[in-house]
Formats: structure tokens, C-alpha cells, sequence
């Protein structure tokens, strides 16, 4: 659909973001600060997570809820900030968000129980769910459509760069101070951007007519059942064994309601908490579904090479953190050559050529061993985010390319929602398929270590004279030499299963590049909106 068949009205004429005189990029900057501290949050507890639970006196699954707790809260209202923002105001809103998530860093920091954790960490994610969302559309309304593929690239930084910094300076911060500074860290960054927020965003014109709008307290429920019940069921669905639990088995019925729910409701409600016309527009729909499966990739991924290299190979938390680093410079400078080549090259091809780059990645990742290198991980991960630096920016910048000035802020929230929510996704179907290629890697594999096979009797007996010779008994010797074998055995399974979901991952990249040729054929960084469909 074209963006004239979605203008509702001339209001949407493109309206100045900033107050007079403010500079677009220290906007940009600002903005962006507050939404990197927000989703370096979502990462950069993980690795702190034993540390709050031994000093709480609770287990570790009791203290992932603090993990649970601030996706859930922060899903949410990632979809419904487009209506806050009308409600409250867009600067209003943005300054609440941002003044009570450092309120809430801090009360985490100084916390002494594990439940006032939780209760903070939910309000935490409650008021940082409105963070990135809302400093998209104040991008959107800044910069012109020309001009929008360069400030996609600094949003790209904190949306990329934040979730791979945050272990490893988690790890790091953890490693040589406490666990409370990775909350507390977050008041100097919070007051600076609060501050520059204030003297530099100007608040739009609309907000007092849409504050005159009836809040939609019904779709409001249906997405608090839905993406709440599914934010728990994909956060917990590993630890509880899936479908074998009730719990599980109780949110997913409460998450397909909900989301069911929810899209009857907004479809027919003549003012939605969410507007879901948006997505008539062709290349924002193809933009979000494209986005999903980006994150869907890039966060699997993300989750998968650290847990490789301290499950397998015995990394700390702080190198394996420190394993993503390299990888997270190349995408730093691979997102600002794309943001000069974005104005020369139609945007489509840009966006094929990231996904088979991706794939091509993820085969070169594919081929691990026992006894892989640590040069060599770091290769196979600044492989994958280069191919990551060539989506993240022509996506966002075409997506938005022919909607309306006046959807930005329903827009914003629902790109940003699909982003987050196929992180999630992507991280517990990585872990679901980790658990189950691993299973059948070990009945292949284990397929022949039985008596029957001469190499592995020739193996075990070897083994067992090696161990022989300290001066063990013959039968501790055979036992020990068996037990030395299962455990090869365990390892090569799992090193294999993480091949297996490489692999996956490479099909997935290679099947959304044709894709692309359903975005329009424009160069989002330079043309015009006019006769884009």
C-alpha cells in the first residue's frame, strides 16, 4: 500500500523534533544514550546472576526471575508506548522513562532481598520499555527521509553493540567490584541523558488532542495476557522442560488467547491502543518481518558462541564476553560505510546481499571442533556481525520510508516489539535445539561405542593400560578409561549441536534473502517519498 492511502490527515507534514537551534546528531546522540543504557540492561545482568543469588541467599533459577520479570514488564509496554506517548506527551513521556528507570537502577543496586529485586527490576523493565521506542520516533521526526540511513546508524550502535558489551562489562564489573554497580552505574548516564533530553527535545504539537483520546484499557489487557504469559513461557519454557510442565503448558494457552486477543480487538476497536493499520503499509510489514528475523539470528548467535566457549573450551565469563568485542568494532565501522553507500545502492539489494553474507557466515561458524582456537572464534563472530552491519540500518531506514509522519510512533513501537520479541524467541529455540541435536548426537555417536566395535575396544583398552601404568588396578583402569570415553563422547555431541544450529541459522539467512524483493526499489538513503508503493 502506498503511504498517500495511509495519510489520514495534513497533520502528517514532517514536524521539527528539536527545540530552535538544537543540532539533529546531538539529539541523536542524546536519545540514543538513554536507549543503550535500557537494553544494555537486558544483557548485562545475566553473567551477575550467581553472584545476586549467593549474596541473596537463593538458588540461581530463583534469581533468573530477575531476568523474567524485567522482559516481561519491558515487552509490554514496548507495544503499547506509541499510545503512552499520545496520552502523556512524546517529552513528557521520554523524561518519566528515563528518570524512573535510573530510580529503579538505583533501588536495584542498594536492593537486600531477591523478591524487592524483582519488584524493581519489573518496574525497571516497565519504564524502559518506553526508551526505545520513543527515541525511534524522535530519530524519525529529526531527520528528513534522506538523512534518516545515517541517524539509523547511531540508533544501530546502541541496538547492536549494547546487548554484546553488556556480559562482558557485566562480567568485568562483577569480576572486580559488585554486582550493584551494574545497576548503579546506570545514575550518571541516566541524569546526563535526562538533562540533555530536556533542553533539546521539543515536545509535538498533537499532544493535546490525543490526550483527549479514551485509553484503551481492553487491548490493553489483551497484550498484558498475551506478551506477558509469552515473555514467561519463552524465558522459563528451557528450565521447566517445555510442554511437559503445566505452568508451561498454562501460559502458552493464556499467551495464544491473549495474542488472539489482541489482534481481534485492534482490528475492529475505532480507537486502539495500537494501531495495526500500519502494517498495510508493504514495506513496513516486509520491514518488521525482515527485522524479526535479524534479531531472531543476531541474539541466538549472540548467546551461542560464549556459551560454547565456557560450556567446551573453560572460558571465564569476562573472556567469553570478551569474545564478542572484535566483532562489535567491525559492526561499528561496517554500519558507517553502509551509511555512505545507502544513498548510491537500492536499498533491497543492500539488505540480500546482508542476508547472504549472514549465511555464508554461519557456515564458515559451522565448521567447529573440540579444539578450536580462540582467533578463530573471534573470526567466525566478526564474520557474523558484518553481515548484521549490512541489515540493521537499510531495514530501519526503508521500513519507515513510506508511513506517514503521524503512524511514527505506533510504527516505532511495533519495529521495535518484532526486534525484541525475536530476540527472546530467538534465544530459547537456540537453547530448545541445542538440547535436542545434542540427544540425537549422542545416540548417533554413541551408536558406536559398544563392545561390539573393534575401534572402540581398541580405544578403551589403550586408555586403560595408559592409566594402568600409575599403578591403578586393572578394573579402576578399564572403568576410568570407559568413563574418559562418555565424556569425549558428551563433548563432541555438544561441540556437533552447536554446528547443527549454525547450520540452521545459515538456511534461515539464505531464505530471507529473496525477501527483499518485496521492499520497494528505492535508495532509502536519497530518494524521495513520492510514487514510492
Amino acid at each position: 500500500m502506498s503511504a498517500t492511502a495511509l495519510e489520514a490527515s495534513p497533520e502528517s507534514t514532517p514536524e521539527p523534533a528539536a527545540v530552535a537551534g538544537a543540532n539533529r546528531w546531538l539529539i541523536a546522540l542524546v536519545v540514543t544514550l538513554a536507549a543503550f543504557m535500557e537494553i544494555l540492561d537486558t544483557t548485562i545482568v545475566n553473567v551477575a546472576l550467581p553472584h545476586i543469588a549467593g549474596s541473596m541467599s537463593a538458588d540461581t533459577d530463583e534469581s533468573t526471575w530477575t531476568l523474567t520479570s524485567y522482559l516481561v514488564a519491558n515487552g509490554i509496554v514496548l507495544t503499547i508506548s506509541g499510545a503512552l506517548t499520545r496520552w502523556l506527551g512524546r517529552k513528557r513521556y521520554f523524561l518519566i522513562c528515563i528518570s524512573m528507570f535510573t530510580v529503579c537502577s538505583f533501588l536495584c543496586g542498594i536492593a537486600t532481598s531477591l523478591s524487592q529485586i524483582i519488584i524493581f527490576r519489573l518496574l525497571q523493565g516497565f519504564f524502559g520499555g518506553g526508551l526505545q521506542p520513543t527515541q525511534q520516533s524522535i530519530i524519525l521526526d529529526t531527520f528528513p527521509p534522506e538523512q534518516r540511513g545515517q541517524a539509523f546508524g547511531v540508533t544501530a550502535i546502541a541496538t547492536i553493540v549494547a546487548p554484546v558489551l553488556g556480559p562482558a562489562l557485566g562480567g568485568w564489573i562483577t569480576d572486580n567490584y559488585t554486582w550493584r554497580w551494574i545497576f548503579l552505574i546506570n545514575i550518571p548516564v541516566g541524569a546526563l541523558t535526562f538533562f540533555g533530553v530536556a533542553a533539546l527535545v521539543r515536545e509535538p504539537k498533537l499532544k493535546a488532542v490525543a490526550q483527549k483520546v479514551p485509553f484503551d484499557f481492553i487491548g490493553l489487557g489483551f497484550i498484558v495476557l498475551g506478551l506477558g504469559a509469552l515473555q514467561i513461557f519463552l524465558d522459563r519454557g528451557e528450565t521447566d522442560d517445555w510442554l511437559q510442565s503445566p505452568f508451561i503448558r498454562w501460559l502458552l494457552l493464556f499467551s495464544v488467547i491473549g495474542i488472539v486477543g489482541a489482534i481481534w480487538w485492534l482490528m475492529q476497536a475505532k480507537r486502539p491502543i495500537v494501531n495495526l493499520r500500519v502494517l498495510a503499509d508493504r514495506n513496513f510489514a516486509v520491514g518488521c518481518f525482515m527485522i524479526f528475523a535479524m534479531a531472531f539470528v543476531l541474539y541466538s548467535s549472540a548467546v551461542l558462541l560464549p556459551q560454547l566457549s565456557e560450556t567446551q573450551f573453560g572460558y571465564t565469563p569476562t573472556l567469553a564476553g570478551l569474545l564478542l568485542m572484535p566483532g562489535a568494532v567491525a559492526l561499528i565501522f561496517c554500519i558507517v560505510l553502509v551509511g555512505r553507500i545507502l544513498p548510491l545502492v537500492q536499498t533491497r539489494a543492500l539488505i540480500a546481499f546482508g542476508f547472504l553474507w549472514l549465511g555464508f557466515a554461519f557456515i564458515y561458524s559451522h565448521d567447529l571442533t573440540p579444539s578450536i582456537d580462540f582467533s578463530t572464534l573471534v573470526k567466525m563472530r566478526v564474520f557474523q556481525t558484518i553481515g548484521v552491519g549490512f541489515l540493521f540500518v537499510p531495514i530501519s531506514a526503508i521500513a519507515y520510508l513510506t508511513l506517514p509522519k503521524t503512524l511514527n510512533a505506533d510504527a516505532a513501537a511495533l519495529f521495535t516489539m518484532f526486534r525484541n520479541l525475536a530476540g527472546s524467541i530467538g534465544i530459547s529455540v537456540s537453547a530448545a535445539l541445542l538440547t535436542t541435536r545434542t540427544q540425537a548426537r549422542m545416540a548417533y555417536l554413541g551408536g558406536h561405542d559398544t563392545p561390539y566395535s573393534p575401534a572402540y575396544v581398541d580405544t578403551v583398552g589403550a586408555a586403560a593400560r595408559t592409566i594402568g601404568r600409575s599403578g591403578i588396578p586393572h578394573a579402576a583402569a578399564q572403568a576410568s578409561a570407559v568413563g574418559h570415553m562418555y565424556r569425549q563422547l558428551i563433548s563432541q555431541a555438544q561441540v556437533l549441536a552447536y554446528s547443527d544450529v549454525f547450520a540452521i541459522c545459515a538456511a534461515l539467512a539464505f531464505c530471507m534473502a529473496p525477501f527483499a524483493l518485496l521492499l520497494s526499489p528505492v535508495k532509502a538513503g536519497g530518494a524521495a517519498r513520492e510514487g514510492v508503493h
